[in-house]
């Protein structure tokens, strides 16, 4: 009857450590979650990190080092080019506030050269950075929301500004790495 016993309790004891060991291996595998876009510059975003004025902010968490954003739209309002090394090369502070005056409800921001310190915005729909979204492009763009539906809202209502006429949809992400 003891070895019984002593058998019943280490087939639990096994199985115990085994329900722990899987446990502990997902929550190892366990991916965070993608971090949300604040794409109203009248609310207030919920984050640990300063954003520039020119940025798409995003919340944050506390203690995060390597952050992507989740995926959504955005209409390019303006695309310059520039040397992939130079930082000298951006559209200027005084355009991207004449744009966010257009749309007051929706973020516009404006990509910087390719520095730690700085966004990245990659272009989800080729998987890469492309031309009006690369290190060899600077943009200005406004935030459009998360469908495709919204966004072509949004470009309708860019172009009735007859302001910006190479006006495009990208569905992009945006992130940092702040390490």
């Amino acid at each position: 009857m003891k070895s019984m016993r002593g058998a019943v309790f280490s087939v639990a004891m096994l199985l115990l450590l085994s329900g722990a060991v899987v446990a502990q291996s997902h929550a190892k595998t366990r991916r965070a979650s993608a971090a949300a876009i604040c794409g109203n510059p009248h609310v207030t975003c919920k984050t640990s990190v300063t954003f520039q004025p020119y940025d798409l902010p995003f919340r944050v968490p506390a203690n995060a080092v390597i952050l992507d954003t989740e995926l959504f739209y955005v209409v390019i309002l303006k695309s310059v080019p520039s040397n992939n090394d130079s930082c000298d090369v951006f559209i200027p502070e005084t355009e991207r506030l004449a744009a966010q005056a257009l749309f007051p409800d929706r973020k516009v921001f404006s990509s910087r050269c390719i520095d730690p310190e700085n966004l990245f915005y990659l272009d989800e729909t080729v998987k890469t950075r492309v031309k009006n979204i690369s290190e060899t492009h600077r943009i200005m763009a406004v935030y459009a929301g998360t469908t495709l539906a919204d966004a072509k809202r949004v470009l309708e209502t860019v172009k009735a500004t007859g302001k910006f006429p190479g006006a495009n949809i990208r569905r992009i992400r945006t992130g940092f790495n702040g390490t």
